[in-house]
């Protein structure tokens, strides 16, 4: 899949840029800055300029259906952490598509679909890697970055080729098995938070529609859309 390339110092956000002026080309936009920059619900992203990776793709699936849409966020997410894996290691995918290292935030996603009936239209997807930045200054709990990793100065330009690289390749594939044996605390029970307390549980799937099956110490299973569970760090 070849990408058209769209480099622009700054912007609110790379999301907000493509709805404005994608159009109907499959294309990437690129920022140094984003003065708006968010993860997802209302939390806000810090990226100090011009030192990591901040990018949209917009993306014109062939007959998606809106129930499959899952596999965008698969594709994409196994991209990330497999392009970030051949530098550092110990890369996973937390639930449903944070990217961490150890126990670190290393990246963020951000999708946003249109539907043509049953159909994906178009997504655009954003993407937040910390990558050169040295110290974070925000209240965020756990970010880190591939400089404070293994201390060097990484070419971002060749990274988010790596990336669209792979995720031309994986949107195009089934990529569940290898999502889910590269998903955060994917072996033993950990700590979990719904809204009805804190629980210990083994992560047992995400189903293609996206939801996640635990298992806890009693032996109930128990079935989550985003934001209806949360990871106790």
């Amino acid at each position: 899949m070849e990408w058209k390339i769209v480099h622009i110092a700054e912007t609110d956000s790379t999301n907000h840029w493509l709805r404005e002026y994608g159009g109907d080309e499959d294309q990437v936009v690129v920022t140094d800055y984003q003065t708006a920059g968010r993860g997802q619900g209302f939390n806000s992203w810090e990226s100090e300029r011009g030192k990591n990776l901040l990018f949209s793709i917009l993306y014109h699936p062939h007959q998606i259906l809106a129930n499959q849409q899952f596999s965008i966020s698969r594709a994409i997410s196994l991209a990330i952490a497999d392009a970030l894996g051949e530098q550092i290691g110990d890369v996973s995918i937390k639930w449903p598509n944070d990217i961490y290292w150890r126990n670190g935030k290393i990246g963020g996603i951000l999708i946003e679909n249109r539907l043509s009936g049953q159909i994906i239209k178009e997504s655009i997807i954003g993407v937040g890697i910390n990558v050169n930045q040295q110290h974070f200054h925000s209240d965020a709990p756990n970010p880190v970055s591939l400089w404070q990793i293994h201390g060097y100065v990484t070419d971002r330009e060749g990274l988010l080729h790596t990336i669209l690289n792979k995720f031309s390749e994986y949107v195009n594939q089934e990529v569940k098995e290898r999502y889910v044996a590269k998903l955060y605390r994917r072996k033993g029970f950990h700590p979990y938070c719904d809204k009805e307390g804190a629980f210990m549980a083994e992560l047992k799937d995400v189903e293609d529609d996206g939801h996640l099956l635990l298992g806890d110490e009693s032996g109930k299973k128990r079935r989550y859309a985003f934001k209806e569970v949360s990871f106790i760090l």
